[in-house]
């Protein structure tokens, strides 16, 4: 395989853009770990009190993550996002108003590889969220996993992260003055399996969990499709059905964690690594859908607001591609 190098000659803006993303991407794979091995060393040093006094802050603070976190506007406003969202670029597409006196479940798709979107947009100021959308707080869902993970749980806490379970979204979607967001990439981890480029198959058919917490809490469905979150990555052909496939899916199920084997270039050559390619993504956030607050909705009233929500999401595709090069043949596809 020939390797096609970085020139020698770039521009300080864009050494400082792929700075950002190294940090991004080292964060998302390995920053966790590095905290768990971090908390662990300290002990069996002359600075065993930090980890004896973090873990002590640990468990006085064990229920803040599904209390609504812990929101720095400080972090979220870093400088280092704006090079982030350049890097690709990204941008954050308004279709209609939200009432900041509603709560909001904004369903996020697709997932892709690291969810590039859904963290520049929602975890941080860059793309300008609450200019966009003011008095609406967006908090994103992640794997409550992550959550266990000494240091780096205050980190994902001051973005605006929060566990990605039914008590922590509940809590926020009970807030009686409204103005929470609560996004979800409804297609979790098992859909980033078939992130690739020119990909627009969907996990949502069976995916009513979402919808039925809405009902429960009135709160308003918004739908959102984001051009390009596929195209940031290669990843390796695993078609279900084959060996690599099937290890995955087991692997997800016992871990909770996707694994998807992804590649795409690397800091100082541009044939291979961890590094997303520079790809624009649009991250395009419809309308709202009105849902009316029922404590006990039924089978029928879930399947029906279900459809809906595929309805305008299918409609806000539709209605952008083109803006977006994606071919006129081009529809979503759902499983």
């Amino acid at each position: 395989m020939k390797i096609e190098f970085a020139p020698l000659k770039i521009p300080l803006q864009r050494r400082l853009e792929t700075a950002a993303v190294l940090q991004w991407v080292f964060s998302f794979l390995a920053l966790a770990p590095c905290c768990y091995i971090l908390f662990i060393l300290l002990i069996f040093t002359r600075f065993w009190m930090v980890s004896v006094i973090y873990a002590t802050w640990w468990f006085w603070d064990r229920e803040t993550p599904s209390h609504g976190g812990r929101q720095s506007q400080f972090l979220r406003r870093l400088r280092l996002w704006r090079y982030l969202r350049d890097y690709f670029p990204i941008e954050l597409i308004k279709t209609a108003n939200l009432d900041p006196s509603q709560n909001y479940i904004l369903g996020f798709h697709p997932h892709g590889i690291l969810v590039a979107g859904a963290f520049v947009n929602f975890c941080t100021e860059a793309t300008g969220f609450s200019v966009l959308f003011p008095g609406v707080t967006p908090y994103l869902l992640m794997l409550p996993l992550w959550f266990r993970a000494p240091f780096f749980r205050d980190y994902i806490m001051c973005g605006g992260l929060i566990p990605s379970d039914k008590d922590s979204a509940t809590y926020l979607l009970e807030n009686k003055q409204g103005g929470s967001a609560v996004v979800i990439a409804i297609g979790g981890a098992p859909e980033s399996l078939d992130a690739r480029p020119g990909a627009f198959t969907l996990l949502l058919k069976n995916r009513k969990g979402f919808v039925r917490l809405a009902i429960e809490k009135g709160a308003h469905l918004v739908p959102i499709f984001s051009f390009g979150e596929n195209e940031v990555f290669d990843q390796v052909e695993n078609p279900r059905g084959t060996w690599l496939r099937w290890i995955q899916e087991r692997l997800q199920k016992l871990m909770g964690v996707a694994l998807p084997l992804f590649h795409a270039r690397g800091v100082f050559q541009y044939s291979f690594g961890l590094i997303p390619y520079r790809k624009p993504i649009f991250t395009v956030v419809g309308k709202p859908i009105k849902v009316i607050q029922n404590d006990k909705p039924t089978g029928e009233e879930v399947n029906a607001l279900h459809q809906k929500y595929i309805e305008e999401l299918c409609q806000l595709f539709e209605d952008h591609k083109s803006k977006y090069d994606v071919p006129e043949d081009m529809h979503l596809s759902f499983i």
